[in-house]
């Protein structure tokens, strides 16, 4: 299981992915402007514009928009593009060197996810380690795209909310869902929860 990172160490490795500058470096090369990518992923110019300058990092549902309208899987953003593999195997010890990437600023970290399907890049399905942080109290945010994403809780307690339900999910869990529909999942216990989650990305 990957080891618990500091907010510094959280703040370093997102900064190492440069994801803003691969976002606006492929949406360059797809000869899209910023307002063509906001029509398409229905993010604001604004904030895809602090994206792009490294000014906000995207939690994933945002990721996941971004990159269907640039034409890519979120899996690109983890890496620098490799030649094309079939099988992908990643050992337990070298997860542990794989970014986390926080559902937001470390201030408001949520959640982390670490790739379990490296270095393979068109994959139809995504999985990741996710490590979520107790909610601390605040106000859920809600997110969808399309698609459809599976998490099995490997231990804590969590609970998956929609805008009209609430459902505890604990360990040996598992909840499958249309990711469509406006969803969040928090960490209802005092210390940090973790699930496997698969995310598939269909086409909009």
């Amino acid at each position: 299981m990957p080891k618990l990172s500091t907010e510094v160490d959280i703040q370093q490795e997102v900064d190492a992915l440069c994801l803003g500058t691969k976002i606006r470096a492929l949406r360059q090369r797809r000869n899209l402007t910023l307002q063509e990518v906001s029509d398409i992923s229905g993010l604001s110019k604004s904030l895809l514009s602090q994206i792009e300058n490294e000014n906000s990092a995207p939690p994933i549902p945002t990721l996941v928009r971004i990159a269907k309208a640039l034409g890519v899987k979120i899996g690109y953003f983890f890496r620098e593009p490799q030649h094309l593999q079939q099988i992908s195997v990643v050992r337990k010890d070298a997860r542990q060197g794989q970014v986390k990437l926080p559902h937001n600023r470390p201030e408001n970290s949520g959640y982390r996810y670490v790739p379990l399907a490296q270095p393979i890049i068109d994959q139809h399905m995504e999985p990741f380690w996710v490590q979520f942080e107790p909610a601390a109290n605040r106000d859920p945010d809600y997110y969808q795209h399309a698609g459809e994403e599976f998490l099995y809780v490997l231990e804590g307690e969590l609970e998956f909310l929609t805008e009209g339900q609430k459902i505890a999910i604990n360990p040996g869990d598992s909840l499958y869902f249309k990711s469509s529909i406006p969803h969040t999942v928090r960490n209802l216990g005092r210390r940090p929860a973790s699930a496997v989650a698969v995310i598939y990305g269909a086409k909009e």
